[in-house]
């Protein structure tokens, strides 16, 4: 019985730890839509729009009727005494009477309501509004467009650290079975023993490079995971291959892509900026002109020695107040001079900025073009050597079994496949990098 309870806790156990784990499979298009709904940066954007919307109201309430209350009760705990002249009541010329007035408790309610007739920075000001809803729309976008890119990298760099632990196993399994036969070959006389000692220098090197290139994928895959807005121990399975990832991101036609400045983010932001501090200008410039509103009021005052609510007797006398308030600034000490300079400066290096966001945008694009160009040829020449270095090396191997090549031979066919190996993997990475940087530019993502 004790044996079948145990059995059945561990079987418990093990399942909910199944369950806890949950797996995630993904191709990099899939990843990145998974990744704007999940990931907190876009999280985080979308509450900064919620909370423009709000602001947005807060700024447009200010205009609307504002309808506020008072009320107060007062109970005298020792009455206040006022003098007047005692001949007031028929006293002596020049003597004063002590006299207190009220009763000892009072309650008053008032009832305002205010509306804003003008204001000249609050019109500007409602002006402003959609710029600055566009602002947090872009900075949405400019978010989701980082965090793309960031996935597409992160989603790069895993599948091609998964590449390179399967590579280096495959050519530790290759480099033991070279070493086995050697050794076999040395045992029966026929080889020299550095053969076996070169081979087996290649062999750990080989094993050191699979221990590090194990604990990278695991590094990328946890940063994968982080940028997906998953557990860190959950499941990630990367549905793409390396072969499939290079031929969806070779396109030479993207370098001719029209460019519309316009449409790209960077530009959006820098010139929503510029707009923007006109409007604050001009809202600095409005300040000097007069505010008005107006106002209704209607109020309560009840007095009594002792109150009771219930008191049917009880006199409550009634007032009512209409009016108009003005405001006309005067003299701040320049304080409104400043302001207004400020914001003159402001605008100045909000317009510099543009200028300078269209230059280093046209220098960027320029470069992404040359570095995506360079990237694809680069990963065309090294897919072709690629070929070339695994026959070169396969041959030696054939060569070295049959004695007519050295274990040194053998050795720098080797490690030239092992670096035109790593070479093709880079040269895959780098496609993907300048691809989604050229595609942010020219605003095709």
């Amino acid at each position: 019985m004790i044996k079948k309870n145990l059995f059945i806790i561990i079987c418990f156990v093990f399942c909910n730890s199944l369950h806890a784990q949950n797996k995630h499979s993904f191709t990099i298009d899939e990843a990145v839509l998974f990744a704007l709904e999940n990931n907190k940066n876009s999280i985080y954007a979308e509450k900064n729009i919620l909370i423009s919307q709000k602001e947005k109201w807060e700024t447009i309430a200010v205009g609307l009727p504002q309808i506020s209350s008072f009320f107060e009760f007062t109970n005298r705990i020792k009455d206040p005494i006022s003098l007047i002249p005692a001949e007031f009541f028929g006293g002596n010329e020049g003597e004063f009477a002590e006299i207190s007035f009220g009763t000892k408790q009072s309650i008053s309610g008032e009832l305002i309501l205010n509306q804003l007739l003008f204001d000249g920075s609050y019109l500007v000001g409602l002006q402003s509004i959609e710029l600055f809803l566009q602002l947090s729309s872009q900075a949405k976008i400019k978010t989701e467009l980082e965090v793309k890119r960031q996935v597409i990298n992160a989603y790069g760099n895993a599948l091609v650290s998964t590449e390179r632990v399967k590579i280096l196993i495959n050519n530790l399994n290759n480099l033991k079975k070279t070493l086995l036969e050697t050794k076999k070959i040395y045992d029966n006389g026929l080889t020299e023993i550095e053969n076996v000692e070169q081979l087996t220098i290649t062999t750990s090197s080989i094993e050191n490079s699979l221990k590090y290139a194990e604990k990278f994928e695991l590094l990328s895959l946890n940063i994968l995971k982080l940028l997906l807005g998953i557990e860190l121990s959950d499941v990630l399975i990367l549905k793409d291959s390396i072969e499939i990832i290079a031929i969806k991101n070779i396109n030479p036609s993207l370098v001719n892509q029209e460019f519309d400045i316009s449409k790209n983010i960077d530009y959006k932001i820098a010139l929503n900026a510029s707009e923007g501090n006109k409007k604050k200008l001009l809202i600095e410039k409005f300040k000097s002109l007069p505010t008005v509103s107006a106002y209704i009021s209607g109020s309560y005052n009840g007095y009594n020695e002792s109150f009771r609510i219930t008191n049917p007797k009880q006199n409550w006398y009634g007032s009512s107040q209409l009016g108009i308030n003005m405001s006309l600034p005067i003299f701040s000490s320049l304080k409104r001079t400043a302001s207004t300079q400020k914001a003159k400066i402001e605008l100045d290096k909000a317009l510099l900025n543009l200028k300078e966001t269209e230059n280093t945008l046209n220098l960027e694009l320029e470069k992404a073009k040359n570095d995506y160009t360079y990237s694809i040829n680069n990963y065309e020449t090294a897919l072709k050597n690629l070929t070339l270095a695994e026959s070169i090396e396969k041959k030696n191997q054939i060569k070295f079994y049959e004695g007519l090549a050295s274990s040194f031979d053998l050795r720098q066919a080797q490690n030239q496949l092992y670096t035109i190996q790593n070479e093709y993997l880079e040269a895959t990475l780098k496609i993907i990098e300048n691809k989604i940087n050229l595609e942010i530019l020219l605003n095709k993502s």
